[in-house]
């Protein structure tokens, strides 16, 4: 991917604290970039699973079919609560040698080294690197470019500096959706005295 023709000049020469279009300075690293609060449909995903499904697998009644059907249940909520705090980025962070981003489920960290090109596509940032594809989006409004343009000098001053790559980690949604593994499972078994 490359700028489009008559798109924003590139500004990875430029030095890390040089002024955007609008005449201000590019912050001092590390800088967060500015999201904007996750949607609530992401937050109601996350939530109802732990509501209802426990409730659902305690009311069922004992047999086969229910050992399957509070399997089922347990399952398809722990996929809605990965999911749904997966996809929203909670806090992205860019640093002197990487780009961090957190989601609930895993905090990830792309070092500048990896990156090929950073571009703006329908008002997000995409980082490439090799053939990914990583993409910034919920950026405020208005934002977009000055992001890319710090994102962009941040890559540029970290040419001369060593590399640091991390392997991604756990966030606090792995611990979420193992608790929720353990209320979905534990209220059937409860209700059924089995435990």
């Amino acid at each position: 991917m490359g700028n489009r023709p008559g798109g924003a000049e590139d500004a990875s020469a430029r030095p890390a604290h040089a002024t955007d279009d609008t005449g201000d300075r590019l912050p001092p690293l590390p800088w967060q970039v500015p999201l904007d609060p996750a949607p609530w449909w992401a937050w109601a995903l996350f939530v109802l699973p732990f509501l209802a499904v426990p409730a659902l697998n305690s009311w069922l009644w004992m047999g086969a079919r229910d050992f399957l059907a509070v399997g089922l249940f347990t399952l398809i909520g722990a996929s809605v609560v990965r999911v749904a705090g997966g996809v929203v980025l909670y806090r992205v962070e860019i640093t002197a040698t990487a780009l961090r981003a957190r989601t609930s489920m895993l905090v990830r960290s792309l070092a500048w080294h990896d990156v090929d090109e950073i571009e703006i596509v329908d008002g997000s940032v995409v980082l490439t690197s090799g053939k990914d594809e990583n993409e910034i989006n919920g950026i405020v409004q208005g934002r977009t470019a000055y992001a890319a343009a710090v994102m962009r000098a941040a890559r540029a001053e970290a040419e001369t500096l060593p590399v640091r790559r991390a392997r991604p980690r756990p966030g606090i949604g792995v611990l979420v959706v193992l608790l929720y593994l353990v209320l979905s499972a534990g209220a059937f078994l409860l209700r059924w005295h089995l435990v």
